[in-house]
């Protein structure tokens, strides 16, 4: 069974919560515009209002109706780095407060094809977090999502469901007004 593109993209467009694997973990990701979906996530997961999610977007263009700036050494970074690479921006903007904190959002660019082309059709970003309930192991893979979560979304991908590769999350970092990185994880 394969997943239809156009029933994932009617899937976010409704304002529906998604179970998808990302460039990296399983994640749990909506519409940025919606809401509603947001706080199913927050709920589905049991996660604090106050720790705001990341958010994926297809490529540095799509990243640019997100952020007021880029550094040019980070615009650079994010062309050759090799691994999923999750940036923290200073200066936020057209996404909702609860994705901010003090102004700045969590952004990456994902490299998972089939993900970077659903974003690039739905033609805005998403929201994306790991598939797991607030401070429990994110899942290795499919099999290991708690069954909470597959029985809180509302649509759950079939591609890559039997991939038992082990998992690994994103890089994390910041960088100062020099484009100087300051790593998290």
């Amino acid at each position: 069974m394969e997943d239809s593109i156009q029933n994932i993209i009617d899937a976010l467009s409704s304002g529906r919560v998604i179970l998808y694997p990302t460039d990296t973990i399983w994640g749990l990701g909506c519409d940025i515009n919606s809401l509603e979906a947001i706080y199913k996530i927050y709920d589905i997961k049991k996660r604090p209002l106050h720790k705001p999610f990341i958010v994926l977007v297809s490529d540095i263009d799509m990243l640019k109706n997100y952020v007021k700036d880029i550094h040019p050494r980070i615009e650079t970074l994010l062309l050759y780095h090799k691994r999923p690479l999750t940036i923290i921006y200073k200066n936020a903007k057209n996404v909702p407060d609860i994705l901010t904190k003090n102004g700045s959002i969590a952004i990456r660019i994902v490299k998972e094809p089939m993900i970077a082309k659903i974003i690039k059709l739905f033609g805005k970003a998403i929201v994306s977090t790991s598939a797991n309930i607030s401070d429990k192991p994110f899942p290795q893979n499919f099999a290991t999502i708690d069954p909470q979560i597959i029985k809180a979304v509302d649509y759950i991908f079939k591609y890559k469901q039997g991939d038992y590769s082990e998992a690994i999350p994103s890089v994390i970092a910041t960088y100062n007004k020099n484009g100087k990185l300051k790593f998290f994880r």
